[in-house]
Parts: C-alpha cells; sequence; structure tokens
C-alpha cells in the first residue's frame, strides 16, 4: 500500500496516457468504419454510395469529390431526409475526424451504411482522384 500512495503521481500519468491511447479507437468505432480512397470509389462505383462533404459552404466551394452533397456538420441531423436509407452514404470532411460525428449523427437517425473518407478531402487529393471545383 505504500507503494502506492509514494507513486500516486506517477500512477496517475499511466493512467492518464493509457486513456489518451484508447480514445482515438473509441471514437472512430462511434462513427463506424472508415474508408481508404480505394474503397471509397469501389463503393461509389459498385454501389452508387452517396457523398456527403460536412465542410463549410465555402470550404465545399474550393473543391469536393465528384457528385457530392454539401450538408454541413451542423445542420446534418435537420437534413439526414434528404440522403436515401437504402444506399450507402460516404461522409467527408477535411481530414476524416470531423466526420465521425456526422456518421453517429446518421446512424441514430437510421441509416444503416455509413462510412467516413479516411483522411477526408486531403487523402482524395493526394491520391490524384478528380475534384470538382
Amino acid at each position: 500500500m505504500q507503494f502506492f500512495i509514494d507513486n500516486i503521481f506517477l500512477i496517475a500519468i499511466a493512467f492518464v496516457s493509457g486513456a489518451m491511447l484508447v480514445w482515438p479507437l473509441v471514437r472512430s468505432r462511434a462513427g463506424g468504419p472508415s474508408l481508404t480512397t480505394l474503397q471509397a470509389t469501389q463503393l461509389i462505383n459498385r454501389k452508387n454510395a452517396q457523398i456527403v462533404d460536412t465542410r463549410s459552404p465555402e470550404e465545399f466551394g474550393k473543391g469536393s469529390l465528384p457528385n457530392a452533397k454539401n450538408i454541413p456538420l451542423a445542420t446534418v441531423g435537420q437534413r439526414a431526409g434528404e440522403l436515401k436509407k437504402d444506399k450507402p452514404v460516404i461522409l467527408v470532411c477535411n481530414t476524416g475526424t470531423s466526420a465521425t460525428r456526422a456518421a453517429a449523427t446518421l446512424r441514430s437517425a437510421g441509416f444503416a451504411e455509413v462510412y467516413v473518407l479516411g483522411g477526408g478531402i486531403a487523402a482524395w487529393k493526394e491520391a490524384g482522384l478528380p475534384v470538382r471545383s
């Protein structure tokens, strides 16, 4: 018991660092699966997936995936009715992190197939895939 009392600060640091390592895993699970650019293009071509860009209209105007619909993150819940529940949905943001919140919102609205483009529009551009201006 004396060991724990003497080393409480080190134990607290170990606990906090462990929690920080686990947090990204927990957060990604809540948003659902992430797709690579290759997997996203395959899903678009094979299942006619819907592409939803959750960035602001200004960012969307600077370039987006072809056929993407702009539904800013703050309005995803209210505008979910604009999407078809029987088709897969691919969510896109700048880097793939904020779209996970939109994925959780769509899942709770009854969408079965919701994916996040890993790396977001940045990964799409890096892969040399087409961008609509």
